[in-house]
């Protein structure tokens, strides 16, 4: 008998397909080796658990026949679902879900076999052929996150992004851009904070030969190379008034001219925003069109900081340092101390300064082992005050005379009030008074 069941199992795991089984109870009881590879969770993980508690949630999503009581009438059941893999990855799988039953012919569990989806699910919706948004993440916050892209995606309207520096606004946005109807079309990113406001609009609208010194020849803008497609206007909250108002028209009309040029060009552009300032004070301080803000922001999405998602942190680290392993070293990797000061961070530069941290110190990790004090100095400054006691109290004046001594060096200004350069930056962002 036990020789049957080794050679039912190794047939099951030959197959192509994820393959589980449950019993009534959800607990699971069986996983091949197919279903590991497509969720990132291994056998060991899972078998005997629940299947609700072993993958954070109902693996078949709202089509589950099991969130309550087990259903008293069964037939087979076929249907496309969306997952998160173990490391964050949205999926798109076919499920095909059978009922087993005993010799009675009592239903005694279900047996799940599925495959990666790769077509679209509905006319008009695709969702993402690539395993991945570039996005890392299983917090619940982040599950939001993906379930709000999906869910944008399926509309044209504007979209707006919010999220500290670094949170991966852009990543938001290609996302957005590639599940939606506009897929095929050019995806045009522009930074709307990195232009001098003359030529910013120049940037974004074009201009005609003989518009202003040194425009020898017409020239298309933004809106133009992103017809058919979208645009995403990052760092909004910097546009200058007259771009503003310039903007609104857009969003408006559906028309514009170029710079010097008297022709409406018209386009067909979907919208996408981001900023990491709150516009709606920015508003509020008359810094910021409140009809140009209500125009971007019909569909919200807000993004996490990192220190609001701290379980991400290990997964995070471990794909940045996948991502930076030379074929000729061993994979690097983090101590338990070197970790556990990550996730005692603040981050206040999110996800770009985790993987710069990791870049650096695994400079400093001579043999690929990244220990504490190879991480930079004021992670390494912070934590370690939250150990030691109380923090230094920052005051205005002490901060004002710290940064005239060091020239206005946030970092040296930190190290000189024996504080973290993240607990500064609050500071600063907090008494916006202090230059």
């Amino acid at each position: 008998m036990e020789a049957s069941l080794h050679f039912l199992r190794s047939i099951l795991d030959s197959l192509p397909d994820g393959v589980i089984g449950h019993d009534t109870r959800r607990r699971l009881i069986y996983f091949n080796r197919a279903a590991e590879r497509i969720t990132g969770y291994s056998r060991e993980e899972v078998e005997g658990k629940d299947c609700h508690e072993a993958f954070g949630s109902p693996f078949c999503g709202p089509q589950c026949s099991f969130c309550h009581a087990p259903p008293e009438e069964w037939s087979p059941k076929n249907y496309p679902v969306r997952i998160v893999d173990k490391c964050g990855r949205p999926k798109i799988i076919e499920m095909s879900v059978t009922g087993m039953t005993d010799a009675t012919g009592e239903l005694v569990g279900v047996l799940a076999i599925f495959r990666e989806k790769k077509e679209p699910a509905t006319p008009g919706l695709r969702l993402s052929a690539e395993p991945t948004w570039n996005m890392i993440g299983r917090d619940p916050k982040m599950l939001e996150v993906y379930q709000q892209i999906r869910l944008v995606a399926t509309a044209d309207h504007p979209v707006h992004i919010q999220g500290e520096t670094g949170t991966g606004k852009e990543l938001v946005a290609r996302a957005v851009h590639r599940e939606s109807a506009r897929r095929n079309g050019p995806f045009v990113p522009v930074n709307c904070g990195a232009l001098p406001e003359g030529v910013l609009e120049s940037e974004l609208f074009g201009h005609v030969k003989g518009a202003f010194t040194g425009a020898v020849r017409d020239k298309k803008g933004r809106f133009e190379l992103a017809d058919g497609g979208t645009l995403f206007l990052d760092e909004v909250g910097e546009l200058p008034p007259a771009t503003q108002v310039k903007l609104l028209r857009v969003l408006q009309e559906k028309t514009f001219e170029r710079v010097g040029g008297e022709r409406s060009i018209r386009c067909d552009v979907r919208i996408i925003s981001a900023t990491n300032r709150d516009l709606a004070r920015e508003v509020s301080l008359g810094r910021f069109r409140d009809d140009l803000y209500y125009r971007l922001r019909v569909l919200p999405i807000s993004l996490p900081p990192l220190r609001e998602r701290r379980a991400d942190i290990p997964l995070l680290a471990e794909h940045f340092l996948d991502g930076a392993r030379r074929s000729d070293k061993p994979r690097p990797r983090l101590t338990q101390r070197a970790l556990e000061t990550l996730l005692a961070y603040s981050w206040p530069g999110n996800v770009r300064e985790l993987q710069n941290a990791l870049h650096y110190a695994l400079l400093q990790a001579s043999d690929g082992i990244i220990r504490r004090d190879d991480l930079p100095a004021e992670i390494v400054d912070e934590t370690a005050h939250g150990r030691r006691g109380p923090k230094p109290k920052l005051t205005r004046r002490a901060v004002q005379a710290a940064l005239r001594e060091t020239g206005g060096n946030k970092a040296r200004a930190a190290r000189l009030l024996g504080v973290g350069r993240a607990t500064l930056y609050r500071f600063l962002k907090q008494d916006q008074s202090v230059s």
